[in-house]
């Protein structure tokens, strides 16, 4: 029987990633990485030129690797809502606020001539993060351009109709002065507590406290407020800079009250963070955010439980490949797992399947 191949791909609203999976091995290889052709590119440009450009791309860059390749199906991991038949219902971050819905899989089907899954991005995501069956309730948050998240309980992503997991549109805010999301909405926690909002907050900062800013670690690696970066940011926040930690703070406790309320509703103990932002920041995030929680004083939780709640991801920005491909694989029929656990890395080629054999211990020792 010959290997298959699976192109895979993830869609966000500032990196579009496309790479090769390898089912029977559960190898992630040949990953490239191209800014997405959205609002991040051309905020003024209306949203059906937009969708029709972003769908383009997606198609090029398949059409690409599936004959560079030689690929049986394509995955694709796709950043907003999306329906059991792969139709995106928004995606906010990537084309704008509003739009009609896009049948993204049947237009790629039509276009690429192989079978097409679209799912969600972070709902693909979830399943890098399954070891099997037995696997225990967790939610996968993503914080990057914007937030997300999924609730994996009992073998499956909880959806309905293709929604759910938005915690990025949470209302945290309803003053007239909050800001803004991408999807139109005011005081959404995307708005807030995002890459994007926490960049914005950052620099609102800076121009209100100009002292303060320019003594800070942010002021002395861009004295100008407004050409902020978010890799600055995180560099500060890292390196412990009250200023910068500060704005942090401030963007976490929506998140831990979110975070709260998930747990209150549903009793999940488990959630993973990952995204660009989080990712940059590190496992200082886990920590602050794991403060924010103890703030909040999590019903039924003792201080130690509440230490456990929150693990930060794997620290690269391949969730939504490898989940792509195994989702792709579960659906076939071949799902990872089989018992073959591969010994490590080989080159480029990332081995995903030794990651989980790490992971089986204690998840609470994984923070230590």
């Amino acid at each position: 029987m010959a290997e298959r191949r699976f192109v895979v791909m993830d869609v966000g609203g500032t990196t579009l990633r496309t790479g090769l999976y390898r089912p029977e091995g559960d190898t992630l290889e040949a990953v490239r990485r191209t800014p997405t052709s959205g609002i991040a590119i051309d905020p003024d440009t209306p949203v059906r030129v937009l969708q029709e450009r972003v769908i383009g791309q997606i198609a090029a860059e398949a059409e690409t690797a599936l004959r560079r390749h030689g690929g049986s199906a394509a995955g694709i991991a796709f950043a907003g809502p999306v329906t059991d038949a792969g139709c995106v219902l928004g995606a906010p971050t990537i084309w704008g606020a509003g739009g009609d819905p896009v049948a993204a899989a049947d237009l790629l089907r039509e276009r690429l001539g192989v079978p097409v899954v679209v799912v969600n991005d972070v709902a693909a995501a979830v399943w890098r993060y399954v070891r099997g069956p037995e696997e225990p309730p967790f939610c996968l948050i993503t914080v990057s351009s914007g937030i997300g998240n999924k609730v994996y309980w009992g073998g499956r992503v909880l959806l309905d109709g293709g929604h759910g997991g938005e915690l990025g549109h949470w209302t945290w805010r309803t003053d007239p002065a909050a800001p803004r999301c991408d999807c139109g909405g005011r005081g959404h926690l995307g708005a807030i507590a995002s890459g994007r909002g926490l960049l914005a907050a950052a620099r609102a900062a800076g121009e209100a406290d100009a002292p303060a800013y320019r003594a800070s670690a942010l002021g002395l690696a861009c004295p100008r407020p407004d050409q902020l970066t978010n890799e600055i940011l995180a560099l500060a926040i890292r390196s412990r800079d009250p200023f910068a930690t500060g704005v942090l703070r401030a963007g976490l406790r929506p998140l831990a009250s979110a975070i709260t309320s998930v747990f209150c509703a549903i009793g999940v103990r488990r959630f993973r963070i990952i995204g660009g932002f989080a990712r940059a920041v590190g496992q200082r995030y886990a920590d602050l955010l794991t403060e924010c929680l103890h703030e909040n004083d999590c019903f039924g939780l003792d201080p130690a439980d509440i230490d456990r709640l929150v693990l930060m991801g794997h620290a690269d920005d391949d969730h939504g490949l490898i989940g792509a491909g195994r989702l792709l694989a579960r659906e076939t029929g071949n799902a990872y797992g089989s018992g073959h656990i591969p010994a490590g890395d080989t080159g480029d080629v990332r081995n995903t399947s030794h990651v989980l054999a790490h992971d089986s211990g204690s998840l609470a020792g994984e923070r230590a």
